[in-house]
């Protein structure tokens, strides 16, 4: 059964860092692409950060470029996000999604929702003093 499973969120104070952790059927890990997502209270879901099945390479969204970083360990089938410098604007349910590709290739042409075929249940991060 393919599964997704989000952990890591919290309530955090503005400036620190969390990492985020999303752990993946083996037969998703192994081959396929796994994208990170956030949906802020009020807004649509928006994409976070990519890595590639195929060769590893990692994408960021504009605005998470410089204190995101995305990273998989394979032999814990698990994806990371650090999220270095908390804002309150990262605020938001982080979810992880598959689209059963190798690339990152929806995820850059703007990671539309539907095009996602399984997702976890997401972790909330609050960022609040």
């Amino acid at each position: 059964q393919v599964q997704l499973v989000e952990s890591g969120g919290g309530l955090v104070q503005p400036g620190t860092s969390l990492t985020l952790s999303c752990t993946v059927s083996e037969e998703l890990l192994d081959f396929y692409s796994i994208a990170w997502f956030r949906q802020a209270p009020g807004k649509e879901r928006e994409t976070v950060s990519c890595i590639a099945g195929s060769d590893g390479s990692t994408y960021y969204a504009n605005a998470a470029k410089g204190r995101f970083t995305i990273s998989r360990d394979n032999a814990k089938n698990t994806v990371h996000l650090q999220i270095h410098s908390l804002k309150p604007e990262d605020t938001g349910v982080y979810l992880c999604a598959s689209d059963r590709s190798w690339t990152c290739t929806n995820f850059l042409r703007g990671g539309h929702v539907s095009e996602y075929e399984y997702w976890g249940q997401g972790t909330q991060v609050t960022v609040s003093t």
